[in-house]
């Protein structure tokens, strides 16, 4: 299986490093990793457009080597797709070890998933791997300490099992690993967070000729914890958290709700004031 490693913390960072050494012990996996040059956290799906991307291939001393970017997770996933690496199409894009959570509704900012939605957009399988840090956070922005290794092994081992178990079509897995040792592995739907943040002044430039103010506008993250059959539960307990996402975003229920405001009534009297 040809397999593409990415991450959104920048290719030196030890999630991947940890995530890359055990995929290569995976036998039958041919692997390449694309990551960007430096850390993109919370990028989302962002991509590059309005400028052409620098490649430099890095050398990680034992033998093998990857290509650093300037660009963003959906970039090295976009790059890989288009034959950067000769010979090489990826049939599955694995995404992390993200340093810190990945749950709930933070999914959407996260460039780890976003590489992962990438995948799935493409027409290939991935997955997504987050790594809680010593603090126990349930939140990608905190965290400094971190063990990877039970959410590489688990990883490496969970790729070796897709062959004979594909993911279903246009999926991809999100995997949240807690601070080691796990207790055992729930598949678990995304959970809520609930926002608190705010709008607080933190420094004003009184240049008459340019004013401006600067502002936080984020504050401590808050998430229902405790609704059973989450990610957040999940982790809050000690487990693994396996969540299938999907990047269908139409709500089925609006379709039927939509169709029977009959919008087709609105484009006569459209028509009409053009004309005027």
């Amino acid at each position: 299986m040809r397999v593409l490693l990415t991450n959104d913390d920048g290719i030196e960072a030890a999630g991947l490093q940890a995530l890359r050494s055990a995929l290569l012990r995976v036998e039958g996996i041919e692997l390449a990793v694309i990551a960007p040059d430096g850390n993109r956290s919370a990028m989302a799906r962002s991509i590059t457009t309005r400028r052409p991307l620098w490649v430099q291939e890095v050398d990680f001393g034992d033998g093998t080597h990857g290509y650093a970017t300037d660009g963003t997770p959906v970039d090295c996933v976009r790059l890989a797709n288009l034959g950067l690496v000769e010979g090489f199409q990826a049939e599955l894009v694995v995404s992390g070890i993200n340093h810190g959570s990945n749950l709930g509704d933070d999914i959407t900012y996260s460039g780890t998933v976003a590489a992962a939605l990438e995948a799935i957009v493409l027409g290939l399988p991935g997955i997504a791997v987050s790594q809680q840090s010593s603090a126990r956070e349930l939140d990608f922005r905190v965290g400094s300490a971190f063990e990877f290794e039970t959410a590489a092994t688990f990883t490496a081992r969970l790729v070796a099992e897709l062959e004979a178990t594909p993911l279903p079509q246009g999926t991809l897995l999100n995997v949240n690993v807690p601070c080691p040792p796990p207790s055992g592995v729930e598949v678990a739907r995304l959970g809520k967070r609930v926002y608190r943040d705010e709008l607080a002044l933190v420094d004003e430039d009184l240049d008459p000729t340019r004013p401006r103010r600067q502002y936080r506008i984020y504050g401590d993250a808050s998430y229902e914890r405790d609704e059973t059959g989450t990610d957040l539960a999940a982790v809050a307990q000690g487990k693994i958290a396996v969540t299938p996402v999907h990047f269908d975003l139409t709500d089925r229920e609006g379709l039927s709700v939509l169709e029977r405001y009959r919008l087709d009534r609105l484009v006569e009297p459209a028509s009409e004031v053009l004309e005027r």
